[in-house]
């Protein structure tokens, strides 16, 4: 991915806030400490998260216009027109995203470079897999003198049956995505719970005294210094932070299809864990 303005921003802020936090917490308070390293890596992550949202919602729109743009170069065949001459006539029509890739197919044309290397180099651009299956079958259309308008029709409904299809799942899938999240956020009380009220009460339990722990924490390399409460809690924030990633993942996969989509469910479950658990930590000690 290639680094622009506002990842370096939040790149170099995101290091300013953890070096202040290393010089002003390190040593007096690990917990605030720890929140503010979140802080920072929330800083640091956010613009690339958002990249990838935008991307997402790019794709989807120049799923959309082409498959206008389909139509209109559809409409225009029927009527007569030949399909360069089409092209160059959509030109200057607002197809929002896909636009600019159109008017460099259409320049292409009128340079006299052969349509079928002007729509491979539309494809290359605009990088998408369900145009470049489309353009593969209007250049094979071409090349063999088919009836392209026909070809074009049938990939106007193929993609329009495709799209209705994804939005009927992400419709039907949706309160599943909600229920994940309610569940997830459920999770992280009973974890808080657990974290300030129920291990405290342990801790102070004089029959825990008796128990003979010694040989089975000499027997596993560990101490008993190491099941203090302290240490538990922070097992708690690595479980959250792992539940968070995978939750995240799994609505990505069901909501839209791809673990690439989850990658935003991802950061958003883990960022919330983190600043929660670590935030809970800062009040409540």
């Amino acid at each position: 991915m290639e680094l622009k303005k506002l990842h370096w921003i939040g790149i170099v802020l995101g290091l300013a806030i953890a070096l202040a936090s290393f010089f002003l917490f390190f040593e007096s308070d690990k917990n605030m400490f720890s929140f503010l390293i979140g802080i920072a890596v929330l800083i640091i992550v956010l613009p690339f998260i958002l990249d990838l949202v935008l991307e997402t919602k790019t794709e989807e729109e120049i799923n959309a216009m082409f498959l206008e743009f389909t139509r209109n170069l559809a409409e225009s065949l029927n009527m007569g027109t030949p399909v360069s001459k089409s092209i160059i006539n959509m030109a200057n029509k607002n197809y929002g995203a896909l636009s600019p890739y159109i008017k460099k197919l259409s320049n292409q044309i009128e340079l006299g470079i052969p349509i079928h290397i002007a729509l491979k180099n539309f494809a290359a651009d605009v990088d998408n897999k369900v145009i470049s299956r489309a353009v593969a079958l209007i250049m094979e259309a071409e090349r063999a003198g088919g009836e392209i308008d026909y070809i074009l029709d049938s990939v106007a409904k193929s993609m329009s049956e495709v799209e209705k299809l994804k939005k009927e799942r992400k419709n039907a899938i949706y309160s599943l995505v909600v229920q994940g999240y309610i569940i997830f956020f459920v999770f992280i009380g009973i974890m808080l719970i657990m974290q300030f009220k129920i291990l405290p009460m342990t801790s102070g339990l004089s029959g825990l005294q008796n128990l003979d722990v010694n040989n089975l924490m000499s027997s596993t390399g560990t101490s008993t210094s190491d099941m203090s409460v302290t240490n538990l809690s922070s097992q708690f924030l690595y479980l959250l932070i792992a539940q968070g990633f995978f939750t995240g993942l799994v609505i990505g996969k069901l909501g839209e299809g791809t673990i690439k989509a989850g990658l935003k469910h991802s950061f958003i479950l883990v960022i919330a864990s983190f600043i929660i658990a670590t935030g809970a930590k800062v009040l409540f000690g």
